[in-house]
């Protein structure tokens, strides 16, 4: 791994212990047993770990840094602050909902531009799950009330193996058959 990749992975895991602390202040306040919130902080944990693990296996010893104490301090207060405002203001998954889009731009380019592939897949599968969340987030923050701002369109998976009939091509592709 070169310094670029490590600073991308460390600002990648900063991003995640941050949204996993929001979901847990929101989760708190939450009413639901299995909220969205709930989810969201277990997936955002098991992304972290996979990061740090990833940081610990370098060589370099100033590269398996965990994440710190004042970091910790930081994200916990920062949670209060944001989770604390959007619970006031009645806006609470409007508000994760863009910050779960921030995880996921991070994933994007920490996915991008890793050279593992064991690595790159992990992420992806995180990527789906954290696409997935964002339209749960998404259909409750319209709930709420307003618009929830796309930054990006979320991309469904096809079906594969799928036959659609109504299609012109009925499902049949000839270029797949040599």
């Amino acid at each position: 791994m070169i310094d670029a990749e490590i600073i991308r992975l460390r600002r990648l895991r900063n991003t995640v212990l941050r949204a996993r602390a929001i979901a847990k202040v929101l989760d708190s306040q939450s009413v639901r047993v299995n909220s969205a919130f709930a989810r969201s902080a277990l997936d955002c944990w098991r992304i972290a770990r996979v990061i740090s693990g990833k940081l610990r296996a370098h060589p370099y010893l100033a590269y398996q840094q965990g994440p710190g104490d004042i970091r910790t301090v930081y994200n916990h207060m920062a949670a209060k602050v944001i989770g604390g405002l959007a619970l006031r203001r009645g806006r609470p998954w409007r508000r994760f909902a863009m910050q779960l889009k921030g995880v996921l731009r991070e994933l994007d380019d920490v996915r991008a531009l890793t050279w593992s592939t064991e690595f790159s897949d992990t992420l992806g599968r995180s990527q789906t799950y954290i696409r997935r969340l964002i339209e749960e987030v998404e259909v409750a923050a319209r709930k709420e009330g307003g618009s929830v701002h796309h930054s990006a369109p979320v991309v469904t998976p096809l079906l594969a193996g799928r036959r659609d009939e109504a299609s012109p091509a009925g499902g049949q592709w000839p270029y797949l058959a040599i």
